[in-house]
């Protein structure tokens, strides 16, 4: 399993562009995933740079409707009709990023961007667990168990937010967006999913200081986990960022970066 960092926050060198949000390209197996598509064009330009053919891509998910996560999905360069699995709420994305949350009166373009990815795209809307492909889970909406995680973004219960899970000889993989649902809740549920304990968690943690994570809870819930591989990224506070390195010993991956499993 090979996952590629095509944008996040910081690149991990110079050959690479990055912004707000985040985008992977994952090799599992024989299905080649696309999981989100950042803000803009940055995950294509970068899939160039990496030499990954993006019109080999099985399936494209997103993994909640915040637009640094899937407004990129405009700049697609696709010919035909990629699969796209998205929570029913998450198409709302492509708005502009300070009408949130999307419950509220929308503006007019947003008919004309729905149209378009329906057009481009043939659109799985589902709330359930899917397995996608074989040991490949869209895990859908992830039930708040864990007591010390809020599980929401300020006022809004996000119940579009979820991730990916995967199925390995070592363990479950999860490799999750920006876990306003809460990374130990997602986590519950990948193992709830899968039927196995963790191996490797990938992605966005939302452990962001406005917030007032429960950093401390977190941390221990990792050690009791004992997961072999932490890769916190996007929407990580530096300090917090910083404190999760010295617990877990992790060189933090960037745009750009090749993870291999």
């Amino acid at each position: 399993m090979k996952i590629r960092l095509l944008n996040e926050n910081l690149v991990s060198d110079l050959c690479w562009l990055a912004e707000w949000g985040f985008s992977a390209w994952i090799d599992y197996n024989e299905t080649k995933i696309i999981f989100d598509t950042g803000w803009s064009d940055v995950w294509c330009r970068n899939a160039e740079t990496a030499k990954i053919d993006l019109a080999s891509a099985d399936v494209i998910a997103l993994s909640h409707f915040h637009s640094d996560h899937s407004r990129g999905l405009l700049f697609h360069p696709f010919s035909d009709k990629k699969k796209l699995i998205a929570h029913p709420r998450a198409l709302l994305a492509m708005l502009d990023p300070f009408i949130e949350p999307p419950d509220r009166h929308l503006p007019h373009k947003y008919d004309e961007i729905e149209h378009k990815i329906r057009s481009d795209f043939e659109v799985v809307e589902v709330a359930e667990p899917y397995e996608f492909a074989p040991g490949a889970f869209f895990l859908g909406e992830v039930p708040r168990v864990v007591p010390f995680e809020r599980g929401c973004y300020y006022e809004d219960p996000m119940p579009d937010d979820t991730a990916l899970a995967f199925r390995t000889e070592k363990g479950c993989v999860v490799v999750t967006g920006c876990s306003h649902s809460g990374i130990c809740n997602i986590c519950t549920h990948a193992k709830d999913v899968t039927g196995q304990s963790l191996h490797a968690v990938i992605g966005g943690f939302h452990l962001v200081n406005p917030e007032k994570p429960a950093v401390d809870e977190t941390i221990e819930w990792f050690r009791s986990e004992k997961v072999p591989r932490l890769l916190p990224v996007h929407c990580v506070s530096f300090d917090i960022q910083a404190r999760l390195q010295r617990e877990f010993g992790y060189d933090r991956p960037g745009a750009g970066s090749l993870i291999e499993l």
